[in-house]
C-alpha cells in the first residue's frame, strides 16, 4: 500500500507540495499526472526517501522511505525516468549485478530476461539495444527482487509500440498478483486503460481525480469500437474483429464478415483493445489472439499467424513479436 497523509514540502518559505490524502491499495494501479513544474519531480524524492516532508507522512509498503532504507529497498522497485543501467554491461550483466547485490540466485536473472522479452538478448551490450529494449531492461531491474510496491516514472518513455504493450501487460500482472503500482508521468497517454485512478497534479496540489476503469465497470457498458460510416456510426464488438491492418496509412478493422475503415491509429486501437486479447504481431497488424489457431515459422526471422476464419487468413509476425508471443503464451 502507498499512503500520503497531509503531506507538505516547503522550500524557501514556498509550499511546493500540499497533498491532503492519497492512498493506493494493494492490487491497484494509480497515476499522478502533471506537466513539468506541476510538482511530480518534487514528489519522487519524498517517495524514495531521498528527501523528507516538511510535515505529514509518507508510507510506502510497510516503510517510511526516509528512515527504513533497508526495508524500503526490499519491498519497493523503482523505475526512474532515465534507465539507470550500466552502459558497459550486457543485458544479463546488468541484471546479474543487481542480483548479486540483493543475494538473488542466477536463475532469477534468466527468469526476468524472459519476462521482459529479452531472452535472446542476454549477451547484447546495452549500447546495442534499442531504447525500447533498454526500457524493458530497466523495468526488469525494478522487479528483479519481487517487490510488493512499484514506483514507475514515465514507464513508456522512449518505447516502441511493442514495448508499450509488453510493459502494460507486466504492470497489470504486478497488480493482479496483489502488488501496488504508482506511476508518475507528464501526461496520461496510455494510462486510462491501465489505471484504476489518475490524479492530476498542478502547482503541487491534486486538482482532479479520475477513475477511468471504475467508471466503465460502474455503468456496465459494453465495450465497442466506433466506426464512422456514411450517415451512420457502427459500433463494433472487439470479439468480432479478426485483426486490424494499416492500409495506405489508414487502420482497417477486419471483422468476420466485412472490412471497416476507422479514424483511429493502430497505436490508439492497441491501447483501446489491450483488455480484449489483441497482440501487435507486426508494425502494421494488430491481431485478436482468440482467433489465432497456429503459429507458422517460415525462416528464423519470418513467421505468420493462421486465423480461424473460413479463408484461414495468415497475418505476418515479426521476429521480435514472435519472441514476445512465445513468452506471453509460454510455449
Amino acid at each position: 500500500m502507498i499512503t500520503l497523509h497531509k503531506l507538505q514540502k516547503v522550500v524557501e518559505q514556498r509550499t511546493i507540495l500540499d497533498i491532503e490524502q492519497l492512498v493506493v491499495e494493494p492490487g491497484k494501479i494509480a497515476a499522478i499526472v502533471g506537466p513539468s513544474g506541476s510538482g511530480t519531480a518534487d514528489l519522487l524524492p519524498l517517495l524514495t526517501g531521498q528527501s523528507r516532508p516538511t510535515s505529514g507522512t509518507v508510507c510506502i509498503g510497510d516503510t517510511n522511505p526516509a528512515t527504513d532504507r533497508t526495508l524500503f529497498s526490499q519491498q519497493v522497485g523503482v523505475l526512474f525516468a532515465e534507465d539507470a543501467l550500466y552502459a558497459t554491461r550486457s543485458a544479463r550483466g546488468n541484471l546479474a549485478f543487481h542480483a548479486r547485490l540483493r543475494g538473488l540466485p542466477g536463475s532469477r536473472v534468466d527468469e526476468v530476461l524472459a519476462l521482459v522479452g529479452l531472452g535472446d538478448h542476454g549477451g547484447v551490450k546495452l549500447e546495442q539495444l534499442s531504447s525500447g529494449l533498454r526500457r524493458r531492461l530497466g523495468f526488469g531491474v525494478a522487479v528483479l527482487h519481487h517487490p510488493t510496491v512499484l514506483l514507475l516514472v514515465e514507464p513508456f518513455a522512449r518505447c516502441d509500440d511493442a514495448s508499450i504493450s509488453l510493459l502494460s501487460q507486466l504492470i497489470q500482472q504486478q497488480a493482479d498478483e496483489g502488488g501496488t503500482v504508482l506511476i508518475m508521468a507528464n501526461t496520461d497517454t496510455y494510462l486510462p486503460s491501465l489505471c484504476h485512478t489518475i490524479y492530476e497534479l498542478d502547482q503541487g496540489r491534486i486538482v482532479a481525480t479520475r477513475q477511468p476503469g471504475e467508471e466503465l465497470d460502474e455503468n456496465a457498458l459494453p465495450f465497442k469500437i466506433p466506426v464512422k460510416l456514411e450517415g451512420r456510426v457502427a459500433l463494433v464488438n472487439p470479439t468480432d474483429i479478426l485483426y486490424v491492418e494499416v492500409e495506405d496509412g489508414r487502420s482497417i478493422l477486419q471483422t468476420t464478415n466485412e472490412r471497416l475503415p476507422t479514424q483511429f491509429t493502430l497505436s490508439q486501437l492497441e491501447q483501446r483493445l489491450a483488455r480484449s486479447g489483441f497482440f501487435r504481431a507486426h508494425r502494421a497488424y494488430l491481431v485478436n489472439l482468440q482467433h489465432v489457431t497456429e503459429v507458422i515459422p517460415y525462416t528464423r526471422s519470418s513467421f505468420s499467424l493462421r486465423l480461424d476464419d473460413a479463408e484461414g487468413s495468415k497475418i505476418p509476425m515479426s521476429k521480435e513479436a514472435a519472441r514476445e508471443l512465445r513468452d506471453l503464451l509460454d510455449y
